[in-house]
C-alpha cells in the first residue's frame, strides 16, 4: 500500500486544508496511530488513523465563517478594475443587527471566499477562515447544492428546460445534470452542485433566453434567508451547510 502525505491525508478527511494541516504538524498537534508527528512531508499509510491535539481543536473552533447578502457590483473574489470586493462590505456598520455576537476586525485575518458569485449577481456568498468548510463548498469533491433565483427573457419550450436540466456543454465539457423549473414566466429557480464561471448565463443563453437578474438564495442548509442586502452575519454554532 503506497503512502501518502499526512498533509494531503488530512484534507481528504476534511480535518482541515492541506496549508492548516502543515501548520498543524509543524506545532506538534498532530497525532498518527499515537505518535506525534512534527516533520513536514511525512508520508502515513492511506487508512492510518490521525487524531488533533485538543489545542487544534480550540483553534477550528474558533474560525470564523460569515454569511454575506452580496450586491450586484462587487466581485467575490479579487478586485477588477472599477470595482470593488465584496470583502470591504463586511464591518461593524454593516453587520445584522439580529446578529448577537460581536464584530472585530481580527475576524477579517485570513477571511477568503468560499465560492463565487459574478458581479452581475447578487445573494448568498460565504467567506470563511476554516478550509474545512472552503473545502466542503468548492473542492473537487464537492456536491453541495446552490440554489438560485434567476430573472429572464426570452420564451423557454418545454425542449429548452429539459436540456436545462441535463445535456448542456459549456467550454466543451458536459455540464453535471440540474434542477430546472419554471415559477413565472419571467422567473426560473436554478439548483445547481457545480459552480462554474458564469455557468447559469450561459446556459440560459444555449436556450436562447437572457438573464437579467439572479440571486443566489441557498448553499446547502443555509438559506439567505431575511439578511438584508449589503449586510452580513457569522455562522452561527449550530449551523451546517
Amino acid at each position: 500500500m503506497d503512502k501518502v502525505r499526512l498533509s494531503k491525508l488530512m484534507a481528504e478527511r476534511g480535518l482541515c486544508s492541506r496549508r492548516e494541516a502543515d501548520a498543524l504538524i509543524e506545532k506538534g498537534w498532530v497525532f498518527v496511530d499515537g505518535e506525534r508527528i512534527t516533520v513536514l512531508g511525512t508520508k502515513v499509510a492511506p487508512d492510518a488513523p490521525i487524531t488533533l491535539d485538543e489545542r487544534a481543536t480550540r483553534q477550528q473552533q474558533a474560525l470564523i465563517t460569515i454569511l454575506l447578502n452580496k450586491p450586484v457590483g462587487y466581485v467575490s473574489g479579487q478586485p477588477e478594475k472599477g470595482y470593488s470586493p465584496a470583502v470591504t462590505l463586511i464591518s461593524a456598520k454593516s453587520h445584522d443587527s439580529r446578529d448577537r455576537r460581536r464584530f472585530s476586525p481580527a475576524h477579517l485575518k485570513g477571511l477568503a471566499p468560499a465560492g463565487r458569485l459574478d458581479i452581475d449577481s447578487q445573494g448568498l456568498l460565504v467567506y470563511t477562515q476554516d478550509g474545512r468548510i472552503a473545502r466542503r463548498l468548492v473542492g473537487e469533491s464537492s456536491n453541495i447544492e446552490k440554489e438560485y433565483l434567476v430573472r429572464v427573457e426570452g420564451i423557454l419550450s418545454d425542449e429548452g428546460l429539459k436540456r436545462l436540466n441535463h445535456g448542456l456543454v459549456l467550454d466543451g465539457k458536459p455540464l453535471k445534470p440540474a434542477k430546472v423549473g419554471r415559477l413565472n414566466p419571467e422567473q426560473l429557480r436554478f439548483v445547481l452542485t457545480e459552480g462554474r464561471k458564469r455557468q447559469i448565463r450561459h446556459m440560459c443563453e444555449q436556450v436562447g433566453l437572457t438573464v437579467t437578474g439572479l440571486k443566489r438564495v441557498r448553499i446547502g442548509r443555509i438559506r439567505l434567508g431575511g439578511l438584508p442586502e449589503g449586510q452580513w452575519r457569522y455562522l452561527r454554532e449550530d449551523e451546517r451547510f
